[in-house]
């Protein structure tokens, strides 16, 4: 399928991810109509750090996926969907389940009935590796068991469930697709990368993080969203869920150590354990290593940033941002 000049809507456009991937549709010559969270600040969160000339591309939606008529209204006329809106904290889901379930299950429902009863030509669902828990084997290919280790990664579970039913039930031309860890400018310091970063320009001497033994498959922002494009061009992967995975993991200790390495001035700092971090035993997902084999075989997709080179340009563009941070906050 050709992406230019299709008419496409993506969900969570306001979000990390999201952002990135409405910049780079509206490069490939798509019609980009982004669905943002409504909120009474009229803030379309990243959307709004976008450049003027490439915003006034994009058609703004702002409304809730939990809605079934305001996504209804927001498909209408398009032909493809990336759905990615969802919550996505892991100890946020600890306390506050029924978002997730409302959010990430019932807002999925809402885009599938609505890609059904507009008859899209593409439906694509954002899963995560969260799905496939601590693995059981690796590289971890998407025949892997599913292990809901958290809330948020059995709401997740849930969605792929529902997407795979509607395809299997309708002839929904749904994708699931399954990115690992992905890392980049704007993302917030939910995610550990960014957490590290931004604790060592704030000066501290000690860098709080939970636990440091668990392993993760890192992509890119840019790869993570060039992995988006080429499965929606290729028609192979339609009905397929398929992993975007870098193929290498790293620890978390040793991924701090590197990040400190990178950094400006090489700071001296110390990794200590914040129990208030740390996931209960169960719900630590404790290697994810993906295989991309399959998306390797479907499209011609290839990551093209190395763990370094990313963290480089994500180092540099949070030190251009550290007053959207709040460094001193746990933010769940």
């Amino acid at each position: 399928m050709k992406l230019e000049n299709k008419k496409i809507v993506v969900t969570g456009a306001d979000g990390f991810i999201g952002s990135h991937l409405v910049e780079t549709l509206v490069e490939a010559g798509a019609k980009v109509k982004a669905f943002c969270y409504y909120n009474s600040f009229n803030s379309y969160g990243w959307l709004d750090t976008l450049a003027k000339d490439k915003l006034s591309k994009v058609e703004i939606f702002t409304g809730d996926v939990r809605d079934p008529n305001g996504v209804r209204t927001a498909l209408q006329g398009s032909e493809v969907v990336f759905h990615l809106a969802a919550l996505i904290g892991i100890p946020y889901s600890y306390h506050s389940p029924d978002n997730y379930v409302e959010t990430n299950i019932k807002g999925t429902l809402n885009v599938l009935q609505a890609a059904k009863d507009h008859a899209l030509e593409r439906v694509l669902i954002t899963s995560t590796s969260e799905v496939y828990g601590t693995a059981l084997y690796v590289p971890i290919d998407e025949k892997h068991p599913r292990q809901g280790q958290s809330p948020y990664s059995s709401t997740k579970i849930g969605a792929d469930s529902l997407a795979e039913s509607f395809f299997r039930s309708f002839n929904l031309p749904v994708t699931i697709v399954r990115p690992f860890n992905t890392y980049g400018p704007r993302q917030s310091a939910r995610a550990v990368i960014p957490t590290i970063i931004t604790q060592i320009f704030a000066g501290k001497k000690e860098i709080k993080l939970g636990d440091v033994s668990p392993k993760r498959d890192f992509n890119y922002v840019q790869d993570t969203c060039q992995g988006f494009i080429d499965i929606a061009r290729s028609d192979k992967t339609i009905g397929e869920e398929i992993n975007i995975s870098a193929g290498n993991d790293i620890s978390i200790g040793e991924l701090a150590e590197k990040i400190i390495r990178l950094m400006p001035d090489k700071p001296k700092v110390k990794i200590v354990t914040d129990e208030t971090r740390v996931r209960p035993t169960k719900s630590e997902v404790l290697r994810l290593l993906g295989s991309n084999l399959k998306i390797k075989q479907l499209t011609d997709w290839e990551p093209k940033y190395d763990l370094d080179r990313g963290l480089k340009e994500t180092i540099d563009w949070i030190e251009q941002n550290l007053t959207r941070y709040k460094a001193d906050v746990y933010n769940v």
